[in-house]
């Protein structure tokens, strides 16, 4: 059967390719997996989690308009152990939540964060007994 076995990448593409992997790498704790040029002239950068398996493709791609990311389009999602001191985590880097954290009862919550170009970032904490988001 032909079906879709597993996610393997997510790409988007950027206007400052190394900017933005500094942001991923820094700021997120993404590590680079691998970049090379494909045959068309893209230059791609695949990044990933700790302790994920599915990759996210930065792509700068010369010659093209310039990135114009339509707000609420897309975002990437991170599991972090704690909004709180990710929010102080944050502040050394000199960023700040582009939403503020919104904590359940249960401890369980989310934040958003923009990254280079305008790509918002999910991050999100399980609550208490590892109730889900």
């Amino acid at each position: 059967m032909s079906l879709a076995r597993k996610l393997l990448h997510t790409r988007y593409r950027v206007d400052d390719l190394e900017r933005t992997v500094k942001f991923y790498r820094e700021v997120l704790g993404l590590q680079e997996v691998r970049r090379h040029k494909s045959p068309r002239g893209s230059e791609l950068v695949f990044l990933k989690a700790p302790e994920s398996e599915e990759l996210i493709e930065i792509c700068y791609f010369p010659g093209s308009e310039s990135v114009k990311v339509q707000p609420d389009l897309t975002h990437l999602a991170f599991e972090v152990d704690s909004l709180q001191a990710f929010g102080q985590h944050l502040v050394k880097h000199g960023l700040k939540f582009s939403e503020e954290p919104h904590v359940r009862p249960d401890g369980s919550g989310f934040a958003f964060i923009d990254a280079p170009e305008g790509y918002e970032i999910e991050l999100m904490q399980r609550g208490k007994c590892g109730a889900q988001y």
